[in-house]
């Protein structure tokens, strides 16, 4: 592949890295820590690696004890490194073969490989402008703990890996459980080599291969090239050091490295969260919390104090003057429920409704649940969890929040109706003409107790004028009265359904602070997530 696929494989990773960061912050409260900290090794390998040197190529040989590793890397080589670098300490260190110094040190320091060895020139296989470093490690199932820890480490940290069996133990399920079956994802970075067939009979090493390669495929792996050597008589090397020289020469071995890791870290994030979006907020479910809670909270008691309180009023505003001062007797029913106040501020504003108590609790409760629920219906589990977390979190302040919103609604309640002062005037009136015929009917009967001249009283249709004004006075009182009755409970019944709306907004209000935006909020941390994971995968 030429620089310029190169270049855009290796922009299509750095996408993928930081997709795949994105969904690991995504996903913190929600997935294990132990696995948000495996993405995050990851993602910190692949930024040390991509600061290193792109123009080399590691490589690392990993076998069993007794699988001619060494002897197969030094065949490799073309040298005898392993054994001729006699100021190798121990065979627990890993050893480097370098062909390219220039600019190794920091990478081999990276992946603190402390002896190295600059190799000669291998025709047909590498030079110095090769940039290729094969190194021998330990065995990985050395008894040394840690022998096992630089095999670990190192399985993370090279660009290609060879792995090196023997026929005696290439089915040994170590090996295959432990190492080759969780790096499915990076076939394309693994070679496989079926060492030491020289031990075997010409006709066994075909099937041996092929029931190497069956075990592969069954671990995931079906697509690893597969390769028949032996160090000592030469089989075999020639093919090995070309599929080597191969991935050396492409460039590709780091970055397919580098995605492989991604996929793997992608689908451990996967395997954690599981698949699914949530349902989300609907606005059939928005509404059912807020018409529940408004119901918890007794906003239809404060709704029906509303129409009481404007009835007792208009009465008292628009009844017969003669009995309308009765009704100050009467407590005001908002006034009770302290919800009729003036010049206080809002926020410090506490109403006397009852406290909630079992029932209301439990209505409440079940409201946040049932709202949680049916927002977070398809949501894999860890988020269903969260979803429902964030419902719940707001959930005890919930009857404060509400007591509050109900106390801080303006209730229109000290507003009065423009037809009150009509009312009142002819009820006025109605009351001076009846008190003007009775103190007309009082003179004409004082007249004649004192034996005085009464004069003539004008009639109306037969009927003493003073008599119609006593008559018409109380008349139309009541009449009035009753009219007022009527138009007050109409009105009232306006003016209580207007706060219903007012109170019910308000509730809603609590209920979007409290309970629906930190739901929202998680759902869009879900669907950011999933769509972070699919980039990271290389699927968006």
């Amino acid at each position: 592949m030429n620089r310029h696929g190169a270049a855009r494989q290796a922009s299509q990773l750095h996408r993928r890295l930081e997709a795949l960061d994105e969904a690991r912050q995504l996903a913190a409260g929600a997935l294990p820590e132990a696995t948000l900290d495996e993405v995050l090794d990851v993602l910190e390998r692949a930024s040390s690696r991509r600061s290193l040197s792109a123009e080399h190529t590691v490589v690392g040989f990993f076998g069993a004890t007794g699988s001619g590793k060494s002897s197969l890397f030094n065949a490799v080589s073309g040298a005898e490194i392993a054994t001729a670098a006699a100021r190798r300490p121990t065979t627990s260190e890993p050893l480097a073969g370098i062909w390219g110094a220039d600019g190794s040190e920091a990478l081999l320091d990276w992946l603190e490989v402390r002896n190295r060895h600059h190799a000669d020139a291998v025709p047909g296989f590498a030079d110095e402008a090769t940039g290729l470093i094969l190194l021998d490690l330990p065995d990985f199932d050395s008894t040394r703990s840690e022998n096992r820890e630089i095999v670990q480490r190192m399985v993370g940290l090279v660009d290609v890996l060879v792995w090196v069996l023997d026929p005696q133990k290439y089915a040994d399920a170590a090996v295959h459980n432990d190492f080759l079956a969780p790096l499915a994802s990076h076939a394309a970075v693994t070679l496989v080599v079926l060492n030491q067939v020289d031990r075997l009979p010409e006709h066994e090493i075909r099937p041996v291969l092929e029931s190497l390669k069956a075990i592969l495929a069954r671990d995931g792996l079906g697509k690893v090239q597969v390769l028949g050597a032996s160090a000592v008589v030469g089989t075999g090397v020639d093919k090995v050091r070309a599929a080597i020289r191969q991935v050396a020469m492409q460039r590709l071995a780091l970055s397919q490295r580098l995605a492989a890791d991604v996929d793997r870290a992608a689908q451990r994030l996967t395997e954690a969260s599981g698949a699914g979006e949530a349902a989300g907020v609907k606005a059939g479910t928005r509404d059912r919390l807020a018409g529940e809670l408004a119901v918890a909270a007794n906003v239809p008691l404060v709704v029906d104090a509303v129409a009481r309180s404007y009835r007792q009023e208009a009465t008292r505003r628009t009844g017969w003057p003669v009995a309308r001062w009765l009704v100050r007797f009467r407590p005001d029913p908002l006034r009770r429920l302290n919800l009729r106040r003036s010049g206080e501020k809002p926020e410090l504003n506490r109403t006397s409704l009852p406290p909630a108590g079992a029932p209301e609790r439990a209505r409440t409760d079940a409201a946040v649940r049932q709202f949680a629920d049916a927002a977070s219906d398809g949501a894999p589990g860890p988020w269903r969890a969260v979803i429902r977390g964030a419902a719940r979190e707001g959930r005890e302040r919930l009857p404060d929040a509400l007591d509050q919103a109900i106390a801080g609604t303006d209730l229109k309640a000290g507003r009065g109706s423009w037809w009150w002062t009509a009312f009142n005037a002819v009820q006025w009136l109605g009351l001076l003409t009846a008190l003007g015929g009775l103190g007309w009917l009082g003179v004409l009967a004082a007249l004649a107790y004192f034996q005085l001249p009464v004069p003539e009283v004008p009639r109306v249709q037969g009927w003493p004028v003073p008599t119609v004004l006593v008559a018409g006075g109380v008349l139309l009182g009541i009449v009035l009265a009753v009219a007022a009755r009527f138009i007050a409970g109409a009105a009232a019944r306006a003016r209580a359904a207007a706060a219903g709306r007012r109170l019910r907004a308000s509730v809603a209000a609590v209920a979007e602070d409290l309970v629906v935006a930190p739901v929202e909020l998680e759902v869009s941390r879900l669907r950011s997530f999933n769509a972070a994971l699919k980039s990271a995968a290389g699927r968006g």
